[in-house]
């Protein structure tokens, strides 16, 4: 069981794929862009990070989802909203 679910989230998303977008993400946050507004792809980068991170608690993923919305929009890949997670914690 995954350790923060969809119903942890605070913010409201879309959950159906749209264009190229891809609803079954694997593997470790890279180069590809995150849609900020598609449930599925903040999910899977939320639970990423706490993954690698060593994240436990449901806060922990719900700081993670804020300062998805937080960091600047001109940060668009996977990689780089990692980064300034990172730096920004």
């Amino acid at each position: 069981m995954s350790i923060f679910t969809k119903s942890d989230l605070k913010n409201k998303y879309s959950w159906s794929a749209d264009g190229g977008d891809n609803p079954k993400l694997k593997g470790e946050p890279d180069s590809s862009l995150l849609d900020r507004t598609e449930g599925y792809e903040v999910l899977y980068m939320i639970q990423k990070l706490m993954l690698k991170w060593g994240l436990k608690n449901v806060t922990s993923g719900q700081k993670i989802e804020s300062l998805i919305h937080k960091c600047p929009s001109n940060l668009r890949s996977q990689e780089n909203i990692k980064s300034w997670i990172h730096k920004n914690w």
